[in-house]
Parts: C-alpha cells; structure tokens; sequence
C-alpha cells in the first residue's frame, strides 16, 4: 500500500493578504471605537436613551470585529505537534461567533423597540440624525475596507456584513430622525428598528448557516464534490476510490482525503503532483491526502452513508 501525504505550501504569497487584512481590521476598528466614543458621550450629554443604547450595540460590533482580527492573526500560527494544520479553524470559529454576535444584538434590538411601542419617549430627533449620519460614514468606509476579500473569506464576510448592516441601521436611523423632528411621530424609532433586525436576520442567516457547517466539517458550500468524485474516477489506472472527505480547514482553505484503488500500483509522484495541483486550481482544494491502494483487500470505513460519495465503496 502506497501514501501520497501532498501539501501545497506557499507561504511567501500569504503575508500581503496577511498584512492587508491585519491593516483594514486596525483601520476599522479604530475608526468604529472612535463613533462608539462619539455616541455614547452624545448620549448621555442630550439624555437620549436611543444613542446609548446603539453605543452598547455598536460596541458587540467592535467586539465582532475584534474577534475576526484574532482569527486572521491566528490563522498564520505555524502547525505544531498537538496543533497539525496550525489554528487555521479559529477563522470559522470567529465567522460562527460573529454572526451569532450579531443576532443576539438584533434580540435585544427587537426587544428594546417592543417595550417602547406603549410609552414613545421624546427622541431628540436632530441630535439622533446628526450623530446617527457619522455612522453612516464610519459604517460605510469600514464596508467598504472590507468588502473586497469579503467574496472568498467567509470570516472576512462576516466583518462586512456586519458593518454594512450597521450603515443601513444609521441610514434608517437619520430618516426616522427628521421624520420625528417635523411629525413628532415618536413611535417610528421602535418600528424602524424593527424593520432594521428583520433585515439583519434575512441578510445574515446564510452566514450563520455556513459557517455551523464548517464548524461541523461539511463540504464548503464552494466546493462541487460531485465534480471532484468525477474527476478521482476518471484518472487512467483508478477502478474505485472510497473514503472521500472535504472540510475547510479554515474560512479561506479547504482539505480532502481519499483512498484511489489501483491495481497496477503506484502511478508515481509526477502523476499525484499533477492530482493535487488540479484538485487546488479547479477545485479549490488546497490541501491533498491521497493513498494509494492494490484492491487486494476490503477496507471498511467506519462511517457509512448511503451516497457513493464520500465513504462508501465504489467503482469508477
């Protein structure tokens, strides 16, 4: 029985994405920190209920963005003994806490506006709009300075969503404001926040249902693992492949196993580069272990399922 144990590593490539990805977080959590100062020293000056409680909101936002900057940090920690892939996996983590963060945040929104809907306090609506639009700005750059790795990294993802929710937030925020300052329509500020956490929800669910699948080791919502089943099948020399696994390694890399039945041995190394840089550049897979076996005895997976796909034998 032969073992192909095939990594891609280019770790010269990484540090500018590194490096950029460390430099928006500490420009946007600069810059939201600053607002959060900004709100709650409004706040409490006009007396406004309304800013500090968006303060203490904008605040879990801080810590969101907190916790993803941890992630991109940790992620570049160097495999060890205990720790094989490094800490790769604490992007997923960060992906999942932020986006249950967040919904928690949207709670206790939902709730605060509920409560106000018998009693509307007076809301200082110019104070409320000037301040909400330094949002807008803040909110709006900080989106803007992640939107661009936010496609391919559902960490990073999770980042822009939450400041693009929050520049939507202060846009409801500023309307709502003027609204109340030329109708004293005072029952606006909890419909509009209403309005704001269903939106947040909708927008947000995709997130926290990817990455509580990567936190589960499904196959990447990116990844066509029917594709990739077709592709180890129709190698010249393979008759059956089985034990197929895809998981993402973190929210950036994704790694597969597989056992290959060949009869006629081991095709040589030239012919499992060429499988592992195909799975990387048409698949997306960047880390490939592949073990070669004869066919010249049953190997029981200990997990069963009823697709060919992934555990169970079968031939190509």
């Amino acid at each position: 029985m032969a073992h192909s144990h095939t990594h891609t590593h280019s770790e010269g490539h990484h540090h500018p994405t590194f490096n950029n990805k460390s430099r928006i977080f500490g420009i946007t959590i600069c810059l939201n920190l600053i607002y959060v100062g900004v709100e709650f020293g409004y706040g409490l000056m006009t007396n406004s209920t309304a800013l500090i409680a968006d303060a203490g909101h904008n605040t879990s936002d801080v810590l969101g963005l907190v916790l993803s900057w941890s992630a991109v940090i940790l992620t570049r920690k160097q495999p060890n003994k205990r720790y094989t892939y490094g800490l790769r996996s604490t992007s997923i983590l960060a992906a999942l806490a932020n986006a249950m963060l967040l919904l928690v945040a949207c709670g206790a929104i939902a709730w605060e506006a509920l409560h106000r809907f018998s009693e509307p306090p007076v809301i200082a609506g110019l104070t409320v709009s000037i301040v909400a639009s330094i949002g807008i700005v803040i909110n709006g750059l900080s989106a803007l300075l992640l939107m661009k790795d936010n496609k391919n990294d559902l960490n990073m993802r999770g980042a822009y969503l939450h400041m693009a929710a929050d520049t939507a937030v202060s846009l409801a925020v500023v309307i709502a404001g003027f609204t109340m300052i030329y109708t004293d329509w005072y029952w606006l500020d909890p419909v509009m926040s209403l309005v704001i956490v269903v939106v947040i929800v909708i927008g947000r669910w995709s997130l926290l249902r990817e990455s509580l699948q990567l936190a589960l080791s499904a196959v990447p919502a990116q990844i066509d693992a029917l594709a990739i089943d077709e592709y180890l099948c129709q190698l010249k020399g393979v008759t059956e492949i089985h034990d197929l696994h895809i998981w993402g390694l973190s929210t950036t890399e994704n790694a597969l196993t597989v056992h290959l039945v060949m009869p006629n041995g081991h095709p040589g190394d030239a012919f499992m580069d060429e499988i592992v840089l195909t799975l990387k550049e048409q698949h997306s897979v960047h880390h490939s272990t592949l073990q070669i076996e004869l066919g010249t005895s049953h190997h029981e997976c200990a997990l069963t399922f009823p697709k060919p796909i992934s555990h169970q034998h079968h031939s190509c």
